[in-house]
């Protein structure tokens, strides 16, 4: 399963928030310039994000995005399906009901085993998702990097 880009910049901009914390809003053009991204593709992320509730946004000088949550209560399947949406990743069109293969094999008398499996699969990669959360990644961030919160946090509140 491929993901697009936009999950990445979406996980890193939740998780710089956290960093930032409640206080502050950060403009999407700050939070693209962090990481050179377009600011206008981070913009429809973002906005992907708040449509979930997983980011609130606030007009004005002083405007901008803070998470809407805890980041405690934030997991990484939340932020997954904001931007790539709830659908299966696995779309199982029955093709062994057509060709040659219909007629040779009884698969109408079974479930296909093919899309049990897969969805097996996408079911155990949801779980691990949603059993992580943002501040489990702030954590596993600070031990493997302990200075990176804190520059991160000092670089977004200079603006």
């Amino acid at each position: 399963m491929r993901m697009s880009e936009g999950v990445e910049w979406a996980l890193h901009t939740c998780l710089n928030l956290a960093w930032v914390g409640p206080e502050r809003a950060v403009t999407a053009a700050r939070l693209a310039a962090f990481y050179d991204l377009p600011p206008a593709y981070l913009g429809k992320q973002l906005q992907a994000l708040a449509h979930a509730g997983v980011v609130s946004s606030s007009p004005g000088p002083r405007g901008g995005f803070r998470l809407a949550r805890e980041p405690g209560t934030i997991t990484l399947m939340d932020i997954v399906t904001a931007i790539e949406g709830p659908e299966k990743a696995f779309r199982c069109s029955e093709i062994r009901h057509r060709g040659p293969q219909s007629q040779i094999s009884q698969a109408g008398d079974h479930p296909c085993h093919v899309s049990r499996y897969m969805r097996e699969a996408e079911l155990a990669w949801r779980r691990q998702l949603a059993a992580r959360t943002l501040t489990d990644l702030q954590h596993t961030v600070t031990r493997s990097s302990p200075g990176i919160p804190e520059r991160t946090r000092e670089w977004f509140l200079a603006q």
